[in-house]
């Protein structure tokens, strides 16, 4: 059995000191293959050590230029360290050098939507789902693009079949409700506020939102 598939199965059964080791041997065994370098990346990037993963995305890379996963992996460990820009530049990077993946297409989506770039984040999404429509996220905020850009006849379908895929989606009630009150369905978003605070008690927005809804109801 090959070391990246010893390394594979050992994620698997959740034993991340024999993928290690396996993912180390692999290395040491072929040093010029970049598919280890970014295999170790991402393990690394799993247990939290991003800075690490860097340093291996970035050794894969220099061993071929158009390694896209390493590019991937790269911009999803800037991601989460919220340097968007990095992440976006790393995203293009990727995507230039071959990766047609939704996965991509849904994190490029997210940058662009969290910078206010709301045409280019409903591009993405659009992608994102194209290729995997069973994608409830990249589909609540394709819906949120949507809205943001008034197309709410279009962002409540959107919204009701992420409900649809998963019922205790307090967001897509929120926003549901609050595509309601354009729509001047009162009733029906004190529903979703309701039930957006059924799930998540805490939701603040949905508080807010009924609260609203009751005082005009109450005039």
């Amino acid at each position: 059995m090959h070391e990246n598939e010893k390394a594979r199965q050992a994620l698997q059964e959740g034993n991340m000191e024999e993928a290690a080791k396996a993912l180390h041997k692999a290395i040491e065994e072929d040093p010029n293959d970049p598919v280890n370098f970014i295999n170790f990346g991402n393990l690394l990037a799993g247990v939290g050590e991003e800075d690490r993963a860097l340093q291996f995305y970035q050794k894969a890379l220099e061993l071929d230029e158009n390694a896209a996963t390493a590019y991937y992996g790269s911009g999803n460990v800037l991601y989460n360290q919220d340097k968007m820009a990095e992440a976006l530049t790393m995203y293009q990077q990727a995507l230039k050098a071959g990766l047609d993946d939704p996965n991509l297409h849904y994190m490029m989506g997210l940058v662009y939507y969290q910078s206010g770039r709301i045409p280019r984040a409903l591009a993405s999404l659009k992608r994102a789902l194209e290729q995997n429509e069973g994608d409830t996220e990249a589909r609540f905020y394709y819906g949120l693009c949507l809205a943001q850009s008034e197309q709410i006849e279009e962002s409540i379908l959107e919204f009701e079949r992420v409900i649809n895929e998963n019922e205790e989606h307090a967001d897509a009630h929120f926003n549901l409700g609050v595509a309601m009150i354009y729509q001047e369905k009162a009733e029906e978003a004190l529903n979703h506020f309701e039930k957006a605070l059924e799930i998540q008690p805490d939701h603040m927005l949905a508080a807010n939102g009924k609260k609203r809804v009751e005082e005009l109801l109450g005039n």
